[in-house]
């Protein structure tokens, strides 16, 4: 159906960098071709008012496709930029290169005594009508361009996250540094006494985190009851008893929506008074924690269920690798009460596969830096049992918490925040269908439906072979992003019907609106009408900020690997090509994980043509294939730290 020219259509336009522009004005239909002199002056991601205005050729296919022009920016995506200051000498202005890839256009910016060559922050002023670029003023200088202290605050302030917090929050954050404590003794002392807080002290209680974790915000409690079953309690940091609604520390939480992990620093929601002191489940203290407590059989089955507030005395404090040492030994520290856990959680697991849960496990890289921020290796993460033991207890929480939730909220006629993971597009399966079909595999999809035992089945016949990491990757990015709603669609991924975040109130705003909301049902805890109003429009700002802190966390990893490689131009290495293009190979590097590209012209002395629909580069005289998935080996040519771009050359066997 083609769009209609009396009609202005309004939504989101996607801008590419080459300065052409895509708009959905049906989801069933084509989207309508902007081009780059008919964009009106909008920005990747804006709110636009489009109008058709004929058709065009797309000159890649030769057919006919809907074009249109912004007639109205009706709301900016961002207003401020990041980027490099530089001089354009030959029209005598002062522009910036933003560091944001969509961004199709430099600034012009207007100011005194201008930092050349360094990072700022700019405020988006306008753009003039028949001018060729944008204008802003300098906000804020960053610092000197390349330095590692200066790139790591670029990331994260081109999404929108900032390291400091605003005077409200530290005034408040100040006045919990010094009442804080009492708060907490108060709290616990007050609400065992009247009946509204659980007393969890005298069970045994532990957390397993990470090496370097600093805030702990999920903990364990393990007891074998008479009957011979287990008590289970998933303890989780009770943030609402500090942060309320209304005070600055919540209404700044709540604009940041998540905390940030970049490589070398975390950016956290909470001042650190909290995530690290108050809120934090530190060993050999008392602490507030919001608990959904379990009693489970020897099959692992759910025999009745709690949730509420608790008081709760940590044990230990174990490291994955510490307690994954006494199960490898069967001796040390709370060995019952880990052999317990593992022996649930198996079970668990094997349950939730059997229901098509999708066993993703693409293997991840950290990066290892020394003091100065400059990074010496790269590793690959590994995933050990103690890992998958706190990761099966809080998805049993997360979906015990949404079923309860979803059965009071219906009750009540009122509504919840859910995690929701829709099926896969149509689309999207029928293309990994026919990818996977080129690299000799099959995926049983019926109407552009898959099932999750059948997506199982796949990702268990690539264990151990070259293509392994390659078809997992396909795989999970043909599925749908997970988000934040009030509307409940299950979750996909999981083979969960009910799914929510209720175990990181540290470091997700969900979380606690979530922890709100389950007082609010079981101690008469208090949920404003304003709070349920807005959840809405805070599932979907907190989806967006994930996304947001996502490409940030990725950006900072994508940096220092290409920084990394720097010091290896020249060097070989074993690669797998993992993209296919008219321009050239996309290879991914075996043990670091590193992207880069092979241009057409650096292949060899041929004349290469590109196989679409087989996904390889085909030599015409030579009959040379360089295919999707191929082992290959390369030499790393150059690398641009400010692109973070990597260019490789074959290596000829």
């Amino acid at each position: 159906m083609q769009p209609k020219k009396d009609i202005e259509y309004e939504g989101v336009i996607t801008i590419i960098k080459t300065g052409k522009g895509f708009f959905t004005f049906d989801p069933n239909e084509e989207d309508m071709f902007i081009a780059g002199e008919n964009l009106g002056g909008a920005f990747p991601g804006d709110t636009v008012k489009v109008q058709f205005i004929g058709n065009d050729t797309d000159k890649r296919t030769g057919k006919a496709r809907p074009a249109g022009k912004v007639v109205e920016v009706v709301e900016r995506s961002r207003e401020t930029f990041v980027g490099k200051l530089v001089e354009n000498k030959e029209e005598n202005l002062t522009m910036m290169i933003p560091d944001w890839k969509k961004m199709y256009v430099p600034f012009v910016v207007k100011g005194e005594s201008l930092p050349i060559g360094h990072k700022v922050v700019i405020r988006f002023k306008g753009w003039n009508q028949h001018q060729p670029y944008p204008w802003g003023e300098l906000e804020e200088i960053i610092g000197p361009a390349g330095e590692h202290e200066t790139e790591m605050r670029a990331l994260a302030l081109s999404q929108g996250f900032r390291s400091d917090f605003p005077p409200g929050v530290q005034t408040e954050a100040k006045y919990l540094e010094e009442h804080g404590r009492q708060m907490l003794k108060d709290g616990a002392d007050q609400g065992v006494a009247a009946g509204t807080r659980k007393d969890f002290r005298q069970t045994t209680t532990f957390t397993i985190d990470p090496f370097d974790a600093k805030d702990f915000d999920d903990a364990l409690s393990v007891k074998k009851l008479d009957n011979g079953n287990y008590e289970i309690g998933v303890h989780i940091a009770d943030v609402s008893h500090f942060v309320v609604p209304g005070t600055q520390i919540d209404n700044e939480a709540r604009k940041r929506a998540t905390s940030v992990y970049l490589v070398d620093r975390t950016i956290p929601m909470l001042p650190h008074i909290l995530s690290t002191d108050l809120c934090s489940l530190n060993p050999n203290e008392d602490r507030l924690s919001m608990s959904a407590v379990f009693e489970l059989n020897q099959e692992a089955n759910i025999v009745s269920r709690w949730f509420g507030p608790t008081v709760i005395h940590s044990d230990k404090r174990f490291t994955y690798e510490e307690a994954q040492e006494v199960l490898n030994k069967q001796d040390g520290i709370m060995l019952e009460e880990l052999n317990t856990l593992k022996m649930l959680a198996d079970k668990i697991r094997a349950r939730r596969v059997a229901k098509g849960a999708i066993a993703f496990d693409t293997p991840e890289v950290k990066v290892l830096l020394d003091e100065n921020g400059k990074p010496v290796d790269i590793v690959a993460k590994e995933r050990i049992d103690t890992m998958l033991v706190i990761e099966d207890f809080m998805l049993l929480a997360n979906e015990a918490v949404a079923e309860y939730l979803s059965e009071q909220v219906k009750k009540a006629k009122g509504s919840s925040i859910y995690r929701v993971h829709e099926s896969p597009d149509a689309d999207r399966i029928e293309n990994l269908s026919q990818f996977l079909k080129v690299m000799g595999y099959e995926l049983p999809v019926l109407a552009g439906k898959v099932k999750g035992q059948d997506i199982n089945a796949l990702l268990e016949k690539v264990v151990g072979k070259p293509e392994e990491y390659l078809i997992k990757v396909a795989a999970l990015r043909s599925m749908a992003k997970a988000v934040y709603t009030t509307k409940n669609a299950g979750h996909f991924g999981l083979a969960f019907q009910f799914y929510t975040h209720f175990t990181s109130p540290i470091r997700r705003y969900p979380d606690l609106l979530i922890h709100r909301l389950v007082k609010h049902f079981t101690v008469n805890g208090e949920f404003s009408n304003a709070e349920k109003a807005e959840l809405d429009q805070l599932a979907v700002h907190s989806s967006e900020r994930e996304a947001a802190a996502t490409e940030a966390e990725r950006d900072s990893i994508k940096m220092k690997q290409v920084e990394y490689m720097m010091e290896h131009i020249g060097e070989e290495f074993d690669a797998v090509i993992s993209g296919v293009s008219d321009r050239g190979l996309y290879v991914e590097l075996k043990l670091s994980r590193a992207e880069g590209m092979i241009r057409v012209r650096d292949i060899g002395d041929d004349y290469f043509v590109y196989d679409e629909k087989r996904y390889r580069l085909v030599g015409e005289k030579s009959k040379t294939e360089y295919a999707l998935g191929d082992p290959i080996r390369v030499k790393l040519i150059d690398a641009r730290l400010a692109e973070r771009e990597l260019d490789f050359q074959i290596i000829k066997a």
